[in-house]
């Protein structure tokens, strides 16, 4: 299961009022993702990345059926839930609390958001899509009450489908989501200078 592991960088909680989770993608770590910090315009985040136990936030493909990729999946969802939580209780609304990820992180964070919508700040998926063989919405409640999200992919992917990208977007914005979604022909498995522009203007303006 995983350990609470949490990196974190940019400004002390004690003197932020805004705050960025990232989540790092499998094989990835906590100090990748808080790398790509200074791509962005985050100067005045607290900045906080949780570190998956064997770089891994669950076992199989974000498409296979749930309980593959259980306990993981759900652990991982409640270390999202946990900062959160903290973030709250020190002082950091949630209208202030923001989100990104890459990869399997893009897929977590889009599944936590799912499932706790609210008015966050705001949120980037660089390449994911919501998990399941299936989505399922009965695991989604709560009104996003327009919060921004940034969906960046590339067609093909090898990892996420495209069509699961839109479904998402489709979902999220159902949800009260203001999604802007942006698909790259052939950009690969990465993250682009063009996705990153966009996240600081739609999400870090």
């Amino acid at each position: 299961m995983h350990t609470e592991n949490i990196v974190t960088a940019g400004k002390p909680l004690s003197e932020a009022t805004k705050a960025l989770i990232m989540v790092h993608g499998r094989g990835g770590s906590a100090e990748d993702i808080l790398s790509l910090a200074a791509h962005l315009s985050v100067k005045d985040f607290a900045l906080l990345a949780p570190q998956a136990t064997n770089n891994t936030w669950y076992p199989q493909s974000f498409l296979a059926p749930p309980d593959q990729n259980e306990p993981w999946l759900s652990a991982a969802i409640d270390q999202l839930k946990h900062i959160t939580d903290h973030l709250e209780r020190r002082g950091i609304a949630q209208e202030n609390t923001y989100f990104l990820g890459f990869s399997q992180g893009a897929c977590l964070t889009l599944e936590f958001l799912a499932r706790n919508a609210a008015r966050y700040g705001g949120a980037v998926a660089f390449t994911g899509g919501l998990i399941g063989d299936i989505i399922d919405k009965s695991n989604y409640k709560g009104n996003f009450g327009g919060t921004p999200i940034f969906i960046g992919s590339s067609n093909p992917d090898f990892h996420v489908p495209v069509e699961r990208v839109q479904a998402s977007t489709a979902i999220l914005q159902e949800m009260g989501a203001m999604v802007t979604e942006k698909i790259y022909d052939n950009m690969g498995h990465t993250i682009s200078g063009d996705e990153i522009k966009l996240a600081n203007s739609l999400i870090f303006n």
